[in-house]
């Protein structure tokens, strides 16, 4: 490591950014870790690890702007909970205030936002790539595919042996473990000359339902049974954009080459979903839900 780094971390008490987080402080970085809880559990844990919070969210522009004093750089990633305006909003303000700071910002978008899939939260982040380059800032744009942990999303119908996805069991989606993001990540902060105007797919595995439920099978020791959740229902719990997301999931899907990939990360060991599944424990996570 030829440089101790100093990043601000946008969204650091959530999956991405706690990833990254973590990363860098087990690297030897400063991590100056944004949250809009400091007495949060995820806060303290990582004030335990040795970040400092700094109170704040990436639309209040001037704490990013002082968080960012002495700075090397800025991971900012956004989430849609709020709306795709909502979320286009706090991209655009981060890149800007990296601008302003003269720091390198690493924007996490997702994968195929460039494709104009109509994907609602897709798009929304693609607004905030093409206001990256549109403003110059030094920039690295990762666009990870879908996450390895949405399985916990439904551990709750895994413990009762019913593998819920809207996806249809034979078609394939590329995924991701989040630990590989912050992995990735952290090269990319850590050598900012040779990344900065890229934009990179993170996927570390493509596979098919039906796939993963006999790997988790496998792994887990338990029977599992595939069930197809109706767009209908999908509709009703997370609205329409979520629709558009499995409709194109099933159209079209993402395209990572992850050959590739793995050249430009040689040393981040992309987990296949076996090798993931594997590292969690299941016992507890199906006895608890």
């Amino acid at each position: 490591m030829a440089q101790r780094l100093t990043v601000v971390v946008a969204g650091s008490t959530g999956k991405q950014g706690g990833a990254v987080a973590r990363a860098l402080l087990e690297r030897g970085h400063k991590v100056r870790a944004i949250t809009r809880d400091p007495n949060s559990s995820q806060a303290k844990l990582l004030a335990n690890a040795g970040a400092t919070l700094v109170a704040a969210s990436l639309e209040d522009t001037a704490a990013t702007r002082k968080a960012l004093e002495g700075a090397t750089s800025l991971f900012a990633m956004t989430v849609p909970f709020g709306g795709t305006e909502a979320e286009t909003r706090q991209g655009i303000a981060a890149a800007d205030t990296a601008m302003a700071a003269g720091v390198h910002l690493v924007f996490t978008s997702v994968g195929s936002a460039n494709l104009h899939t109509g994907v609602p939260h897709f798009d929304s982040k693609y607004e905030v790539e093409r206001h990256i380059a549109k403003i110059g800032v030094r920039a690295t744009i990762l666009a990870p595919v879908a996450f390895m942990e949405n399985l916990f999303f439904v551990k709750e119908q895994l413990a009762r042996g019913i593998y819920a996805s809207a996806v249809p069991p034979a078609r394939p989606l590329a995924q991701v473990a989040v630990a590989d993001i912050g992995a990735a990540a952290v090269r990319v902060l850590e050598d900012a000359g040779r990344f900065t105007g890229k934009r990179i797919e993170l996927a570390g595995d493509e596979l098919s339902g039906n796939d993963a439920m006999a790997i988790l099978a496998r792994v887990s020791g338990r029977s599992f049974t595939y069930f197809q959740v109706p767009l209908n229902l999908v509709r009703q719990r997370m609205g329409e954009d979520a629709v558009k997301m499995y409709e194109w999931f099933d159209r079209v899907g993402y395209t990572v080459d992850r050959a590739a990939l793995h050249r430009e990360f040689p040393d981040v060991a992309f987990h296949g979903f076996e090798s993931w599944a594997k590292t969690q424990d299941w016992n507890t996570l199906l006895q608890s839900a």
